[in-house]
């Protein structure tokens, strides 16, 4: 059976859970559209995430990869357009790493675009109930990082397997710790993530609607 790999960090910035792994792990080993997900856990350190994922790569051979990452304050389910090669870390990683205005690849392209189909992704969300929005920016901190080695890694290898970011707000215990956060249940993160694996599964070209953003 074909694989989708999907993966979530660990904890960090002094957090004792990532909702992005706490979402991933309810999905090992489901079937979406014919194929089974596969999920694995990434060190939230700036060169062994993307060294851990390109492992976890090789081992699956998928034909989807979706690493999923927490983005504090966010409201939506955000499929990322674009990752740049730049490391500009506001925190250190759990590694202790924090570049500063640092390319992720010396001499790659400034930038690649998701290849998935981000906005049909978004449509199926929302169809399925959840919140969700295409977001234009993955940050400068280790999800960045390893959305963009990701990205380098399929177009210098020639691989057809295609990929891309999501980022989740906190889980609920996280909001109502911190205060005056949104969050968003962790059952449904997962049914949102379902249906953007599904429809990265059916779409190869993506919906031409709106999803951009004025400023």
């Amino acid at each position: 059976m074909r694989k989708v790999l999907v993966t979530g960090f660990e904890p960090f910035g002094g957090e004792s859970i990532n909702p992005a792994l706490e979402a991933v792990k309810l999905l090992e080993g489901r079937e979406i559209g014919g194929c089974q997900v596969a999920t694995r856990a990434l060190p939230v350190v700036r060169q062994a995430a993307i060294e851990t994922l390109l492992d976890h790569l090789r081992a699956t051979d998928p034909v989807l990869v979706i690493a999923v990452g927490q983005a504090g304050g966010r409201l939506e389910i955000n499929p990322e357009r674009v990752a740049i090669n730049v490391d500009d870390f506001r925190i250190p990683d759990n590694g202790g790493f924090q570049p500063i205005d640092e390319p992720i690849v010396a001499g790659a392209p400034v930038a690649y675009w998701s290849t998935l189909p981000i906005k049909a992704m978004v449509e199926a969300m929302r169809q399925a109930g959840v919140p969700a929005a295409v977001s234009n920016s993955a940050g400068t901190f280790v999800c960045n990082h390893l959305f963009y080695g990701l990205m380098h890694h399929l177009a210098q290898s020639g691989s057809s397997t295609r990929g891309g970011f999501i980022h989740i707000p906190y889980l609920p215990e996280q909001a109502a710790r911190l205060g005056g956060q949104p969050s968003m249940a962790v059952e449904t993160v997962v049914r949102g993530l379902e249906a953007a694996i599904a429809a990265a599964l059916t779409r190869a070209e993506d919906l031409k609607q709106t999803g951009g953003t004025i400023c």
